[in-house]
């Protein structure tokens, strides 16, 4: 596919990234040379520097033959106007970054009056995800599948814990529970486990069940955690308003901390039924004298990774519950692996994977199978991807046994009407089925593609 991506920050980095690993004809617009080198020297795609809202910029850049563009700068206004622009010349679909919650609740307007194929909140995103997480504070990361039906969650094996050098085959009755452990990241290597392998101290697993089965699962294995009932949020910014706006509909009591005398006034406005404190979250004493020992759950939210993970270490130091930390840069969530910090957010990795997800379902919109949902495991090294069966094709009304299932490829879960389960080898995938795939081989575009020779 053409595809214009206007925008070369951190997200736009990470988006053409994504893209050029499947073989898409990328161009990337921005107005920063410095910016378009940095991306130049790590992949192979055309730069234009310029303004991307400008008709003869992207013009120049082909957006009357693009077939997607994608605005992600800085400026809610201006990836409206680059999409509206694109538009008009004859662009296929445009995507935008809005951030803005005002543009937010006129949505359905920016689509059909601007032609705006699908907006991302990169913010709204982050709050989700850890929205998730904290209904499973057993987990480091919660994705859902199949609307909900199926939830694929990560954890780490404790050393001396009932997962400790079990071998898998004997896990449904060590964990009373129907799940499959579908990855496991051991160092710096990768499985798609079989029944005779063993699981070790410090193992990364990704589990997959339905939501009961993966509840079920938590409870025998780590024993009941304590249910997140209030939680302190460092950094009063976007993440922190949309977050908090869930939590306490949820019933959860939010304290947030922002050093921002100015903010703090904001947030008081926007969130009457939280607690907002100003100072230095950073300062040991402050986050003490706010309860930080006892909070259920401490979220670390500024704009600074070193401030965000210091204080989370510290939050873990002192008894805090859940942790959750925001860090912008991936290898610094590499270095911080083993440590008392388990879930890292990542906003920008959340909008590439919205984006990658919306670019497949484009490619094979009009094939036997359509992809709904795509999730990057394991630091990108094994995708997890959710296909909509829309007619027979080489994988229907046939035994999962009896296909040549590439290796390094799981059947993970099907959802059949309002059920869903784990499959065996005696079942097969019908029409309409939503089907759960995991892979370490990139770039699967269509259900079919699972297919090939044995190991």
């Amino acid at each position: 596919m053409n595809i214009i991506i206007v925008g070369a920050g951190k997200v736009g980095f990470a988006i053409a990234k994504g893209l050029t690993r499947e073989k898409h004809d990328i161009t990337v617009i921005d107005t920063s040379a410095e910016k378009l080198n940095n991306i130049t020297n790590t992949m192979d795609v055309i730069t234009i520097c310029g303004n991307g809202a400008s008709y003869d910029v992207l013009s120049e850049a082909g957006a009357g033959a693009a077939d997607l563009l994608i605005a992600v700068t800085g400026a809610d206004e201006v990836n409206l106007l680059c999409c509206l622009t694109a538009k008009k010349l004859g662009a296929r679909y445009t995507i935008a970054r809005v951030r803005n919650p005002d543009y937010d609740r006129h949505v359905v307007f920016l689509h059909d009056e601007l032609g705006l194929s699908m907006s991302v909140n990169p913010e709204q995103a982050a709050a989700d995800e850890i929205s998730r997480i904290l209904r499973l504070p057993s987990a480091t990361k919660v994705e859902p599948f199949a609307d909900g039906g199926v939830e694929l969650v990560e954890l780490r094996v404790a050393p001396g814990s009932k997962l400790d050098g079990l071998e898998l085959y004997r896990l449904p009755s060590v964990c009373q529970a129907k799940v499959l452990v579908c990855a496991v990241e051991r160092g710096d290597k990768i499985y798609i486990p079989k029944g005779d392998f063993t699981l070790e101290a410090e193992d990364r697993l990704n589990v997959v069940g339905t939501a009961r089965e993966v509840y079920q699962f938590f409870d025998h294995v780590n024993g009941p955690k304590r249910k997140v009932r209030n939680v302190m949020i460092l950094g009063g910014g976007r993440i922190c308003l949309h977050l908090s706006r869930q939590l306490i509909d949820l019933g959860i009591k939010v304290k947030i901390i922002e050093n921002s005398e100015a903010q703090c006034a904001e947030l008081k406005k926007a969130l009457p039924k939280a607690m907002i404190i100003q100072g230095d979250g950073t300062k040991p004493e402050l986050l003490d004298e706010e309860g930080v020992a006892t909070t259920d759950a401490f979220i670390a939210l500024t704009g600074y990774d070193e401030n965000n993970i210091i204080t989370s270490i510290y939050a873990a130091a002192a008894g805090a519950g859940k942790l959750i930390t925001k860090v912008n840069e991936s290898h610094i969530i590499k270095m911080m692996r083993g440590r008392e910090l388990d879930s890292f957010i990542q906003p920008k990795q959340l909008v590439s994977q919205i984006i990658l997800r919306y670019v497949r379902a484009m490619q094979n919109a009009y094939d036997s199978s359509s992809v709904e949902s795509l999730y990057h495991l394991l630091d990108g090294r094994i995708e997890a991807l959710e296909f909509l069966v829309k007619s027979d094709s080489a994988v229907t009304n046939k035994s999962l046994k009896s296909m040549p299932i590439r290796a390094g490829t799981l059947v993970a879960a099907i959802k059949r009407g309002r059920k869903s389960f784990i499959p065996g080898g005696d079942d097969v995938i019908l029409k309409g089925d939503s089907v759960v795939i995991i892979s370490d081989r990139e770039g699967v575009q269509n259900l079919d593609d699972i297919l090939g020779e044995r190991e």
